[in-house]
């Protein structure tokens, strides 16, 4: 099940800020220059999260990258889009289990050269990438190798995880990029594949689920930790002790036996 809690969106030119208000018992006010945010306190206890999970949308201009987002966190889909300017954030929060709320923050980064020396800025403070390509433009898809090599290089010793996204499927005539290369290369970068339409509102929620989901698991076997400096992977206030399967089992036996009192 997903649940949304908050979109926040914004720019490198642009600074949130939070305005006071007479009636901040019942809500609270954040805004950007464009938009403005506001939060019953029915709603107080879902800003509680156990992690806090960056993820970055690599790709070439015209992608469809910031389209991804804004259906993701708005639900809403416009043909018409402006080109990223830097880097935009978003945010949305999902259940990823019972118990367990996500708050990913979003990294729309501009896809145009002149603004790779402010997004490579980004990459070492990111756990998850989505590199997105256009199903309809062949060189967006031969890009990808060099969006994924860039990204590791600059976060060495450290690693992302990514999952590969064919983006624009809804426009299957003018296709350029078959599914069987598209999941070839993703078998040798080792990462998912899925082919998704903002337009359609197809797949988009489970690209986003599964990239979720694969972060959370390598953190409960230990592969991904926090770390002091690192905005990667940040743990809430309610952070839950993660362990991995083996001794979840063990621990759920000895609390079995603890409380038995036949």
């Amino acid at each position: 099940m997903i649940a949304e809690v908050a979109v926040l969106r914004g720019s490198t030119q642009q600074k949130a800020a939070a305005a006071p208000c007479k009636h901040a018992a019942h809500r609270a006010l954040f805004h950007t220059h464009t938009l403005r945010w506001w939060l019953p306190s029915s709603h107080a206890m879902d800003i509680l999260w156990q992690y806090q999970f960056r993820i970055i949308l690599l790709g070439d201009s015209t992608v469809g990258k910031s389209s991804l987002l804004k259906r993701f966190t708005d639900g809403i889909y416009s043909d018409v889009a402006d080109p990223t300017v830097g880097v935009d954030f978003y945010a949305r929060s999902l259940d990823i289990e019972p118990g367990v709320k996500i708050k990913l923050q979003l990294w729309d980064t501009a896809g145009q050269e002149r603004f790779r020396s402010i997004t490579t800025s980004y990459y070492r403070n990111s756990v998850g990438g989505l590199l997105v390509f256009d199903l309809t433009n062949r060189k967006t898809f031969d890009h990808v190798r060099e969006w994924h090599k860039e990204v590791s290089e600059h976060i060495l010793p450290h690693h992302m995880v990514y999952i590969l996204i064919g983006h624009k499927s809804d426009l299957n005539k003018d296709r350029k990029v078959s599914r069987d290369e598209a999941e070839q290369l993703a078998a040798e970068l080792g990462i998912r594949y899925v082919e998704t339409s903002a337009k359609c509102n197809s797949n988009v929620d489970r690209a986003f689920e599964l990239l979720t989901r694969d972060i959370f698991e390598l953190m409960k076997m230990g592969e991904i930790v926090t770390r002091d400096g690192w905005d990667g992977v940040k743990s809430g206030l309610s952070a839950k002790v993660l362990y991995p399967a083996d001794e979840e089992e063990e621990l759920a036996a000895a609390s079995a036996e603890k409380g038995c009192h036949c």
